[in-house]
């Protein structure tokens, strides 16, 4: 998974993001709410884990901010020195999912996440996955449309498995690729574009087949599912 975290304690900072890294996720760090609120504007992110209290703009504005414009609820974690009580039901109550009093337990934030992660994702936690006709079993790492195989090398695999998950999502190119190819892969932007072409003719995405994948210029790329009446009227004549 992808997450930002926000800190203006560096030390803290680095903390939490060793710990999601060994969980198997990518950080993105930041120790101002300025700066991920501008990533916000073109980015997407899985998870964020925000300090409250910081120079410029706080923690409690980003949840506000995230609630009010993204289009997709991302998971939000507190994790602050405020402790009062009034704290954390106006943390709740702006949208944050979870609260956690610093010092920083690192097994609970491991818990933290993990059970959040699970709430907000629990197609990712399956091992065989039907979206449609597409049958996707992520033990043997194999696709299926209605029975028939469909043959995806590994990366084409994990590309297809993020944005079936997330259907209907605008996923950013810079969460693809760190998903796909990890935080410091140095490949040319132009891989991406090109497994999603391969995607496109392999599985066969078209809206007769109830799927449509679309790049947003200058953002990135969403997968999404047509109902019957959507796909009937845009089948080629």
């Amino acid at each position: 998974m992808r997450i930002a975290a926000l800190d203006d304690d560096a030390q803290q900072l680095k903390l939490v993001c060793s710990v999601l890294q060994c969980m198997g996720h990518d950080c993105v760090a930041f120790e101002r709410a300025e700066p991920l609120l501008a990533q916000l504007r073109r980015e997407s992110f899985d998870l964020l884990i925000l300090d409250w209290q910081l120079p410029g703009a706080s923690g409690l504005d980003v949840v506000r901010w995230a609630r009010a414009n993204l289009e997709h609820r991302v998971p939000i974690i507190f994790v602050t020195n405020r402790s009062d009580e009034r704290d954390i039901v106006e943390g709740l109550s702006a949208g944050a999912d979870d609260f956690m009093v610093k010092p920083l337990r690192v097994q609970e934030l491991r818990a933290r996440v993990q059970a959040l992660l699970r709430r907000s994702y629990p197609e990712m936690q399956n091992t065989v996955l039907q979206y449609g006709g597409y049958r996707f079993d992520t033990v043997r790492r194999t696709v299926e449309f209605q029975g028939q195989a469909m043959e995806l090398k590994d990366k084409e695999f994990d590309l297809a498995r993020r944005l079936f998950a997330n259907c209907g999502r605008l996923l950013s190119r810079a969460h693809l690729m760190q998903a796909v190819w990890g935080l410091d892969a140095s490949i040319p932007s132009r891989t991406l574009d090109t497994h999603v072409s391969s995607l496109r003719a392999k599985l066969g995405l078209r809206p007769e087949r109830g799927f449509q994948l679309t790049a947003v210029y200058g953002q990135g790329y969403r997968l999404e599912a047509l109902d019957e009446g959507d796909a009937e009227g845009k089948m080629p004549a």
